[in-house]
């Protein structure tokens, strides 16, 4: 990962043992970002996410979505 991208994910998701013991989370909120995934799973929308999430901002989810697809593009291409 560039350092750019790093940046960028930094402001999208925190990992901090602090903060639901070093889950994965959005930034400024205690939502583990596998909580988004697993709604996508189980066939709710962003916005049913962003619904019972508010604390969650609708770029936030769509930055880590974005990232999460380029990743796995390039890993496929690789």
């Amino acid at each position: 990962m560039t350092a750019e991208k790093r940046a960028a994910l930094a402001g999208i998701v925190t990992i901090d043992k602090e903060i639901m013991d070093g889950t994965p989370c959005f930034t400024g909120t205690r939502v583990p970002v596998q909580t988004l995934l697993d709604f996508i799973e189980g066939g709710d929308t962003l916005d049913k996410f962003l619904k019972a999430f508010p604390r969650v901002q609708r770029h936030q989810a769509v930055q880590f979505l974005e990232m999460a697809k380029e990743q796995l593009l390039a890993e496929c291409a690789s």
